[in-house]
């Protein structure tokens, strides 16, 4: 009975205090917490390894210039990308046959042809400028004759283009070619009077076009509605005989000249040139340029050709050979002219189709 007097008494008293602490209060106002706290950092404390792996260097590392080399090659410093393309080559052909005793007969005989070619174009966004120089010349000695010339040329192209954006292969063009050779030309064994000389002829085109030039094909399609070419015959001798179709010398009936031959030849025409390089086999590569060139007032439709066909084999870095052809027709340049006792020409001749065709291996340099 006293237990369940204690009991009683224990409820009342935890029920007081329910009541009295679910009844509403209102909190005090109370000062913001301006307490500043830090970032606290508990380190762990590591534990040691148990099983350490067969290898492992637990020594702290040291750091020491005791095997540090002076630098052997030069630093190659960071150089800012040029739109430039510059490629120079050089070379040398050389032939040579000998005979001792040899009852079939033969000549001794040694010929060398050397060429180099400069290139440099340019190209960022719209504009293109192609420019390149060609320089040919070849000689060739037999036993019991004197030095003859095969090969002599001279030529210059620099081509300027610009297209609207940079999707188009189309381009605005300008073009300006230069064509002559180094030394005398003779028709051979005659070498009494020279067929032509340094800028005997020597040829100018200066025109404006359009160009097709598609990306990464090496491939320039040249069109020029308007297109002037010059000829020039500096040696008088040549230009009195009215060569490569300049005005030639005016004479009395004795032969005397009454007034010089013309030194230039102007004409206004249309040309069309191409020109493609690409590789057709593995080491053979193919180098292709036509030009076609016709007069509007003196002779239009009376085209000029100049074709070149030329195979190259690379047999390595420095050894190429050249397996190419040339063929030129200009009705100003006459054959079998006859020159009257007078000096005065009586036949100037007949246009024909000049043809040249070269077989040569040896050393080739790019750089």
């Amino acid at each position: 009975m006293r237990f369940l007097n204690k009991l009683l008494l224990l409820l009342i008293f935890l029920g007081l205090n329910f009541h009295l602490s679910a009844q509403d209060t209102i909190v005090p106002p109370q000062e913001p917490d301006t307490t500043i706290i830090d970032t606290v950092v508990i380190r762990a404390v590591q534990e040691k390894m148990k099983f350490i792996p067969r290898g492992v260097n637990l020594t702290n590392p040291v750091i020491s210039f005791k095997k540090t080399k002076a630098r052997t090659k030069r630093f190659n410093r960071f150089k800012i990308p040029s739109f430039w393309e510059v490629n120079n080559t050089l070379g040398l052909n050389l032939s040579e046959v000998a005979f001792v005793n040899w009852n079939a007969g033969g000549d001794n005989a040694f010929s060398a042809l050397a060429n180099a070619k400069f290139v440099r174009n340019y190209k960022f966004r719209y504009v293109q400028w192609n420019n390149d120089l060609v320089l040919r010349y070849g000689v060739n000695v037999q036993e019991g004759q004197k030095l003859r010339k095969t090969e002599d040329a001279i030529r210059f192209s620099s081509s300027f283009g610009y297209r609207k954006d940079t999707l188009t292969s189309w381009y605005y063009s300008a073009k300006v070619k230069f064509n002559t050779q180094f030394s005398n030309g003779y028709k051979y064994p005659d070498r009494s009077m020279p067929i032509s000389r340094f800028m005997a002829p020597g040829y100018l085109f200066v025109g404006a076009g359009i160009s097709y030039i598609p990306e990464g094909k090496n491939f320039n399609l040249y069109m020029s509605p308007l297109t002037q070419k010059a000829t020039f015959v500096l040696d008088q001798d040549l230009a009195n005989d009215g060569a490569f179709g300049v005005q030639k010398a005016v004479r009395d009936t004795t032969g005397t000249i009454i007034k010089e031959g013309e030194n230039k030849f102007i004409e206004l025409g249309i040309s069309v040139t191409n020109e493609w390089e690409t590789p057709i086999w593995e080491n053979v590569g193919l180098d292709h340029r036509i030009s076609l060139y016709t007069d509007y007032l003196r002779s239009f439709g009376n085209v000029d050709i100049d074709w070149e066909l030329n195979f190259t084999f690379t047999v390595n870095e420095f050894i190429k050979a050249n397996f190419g052809t040339q063929i030129i027709y200009d009705d100003d340049i006459r054959f079998n002219q006859i020159i009257a006792d007078d000096g005065s020409v009586a036949d100037s001749g007949v246009p024909r189709i000049q043809f040249r065709q070269l077989l040569a291996i040896g050393l080739n340099y790019s750089f």
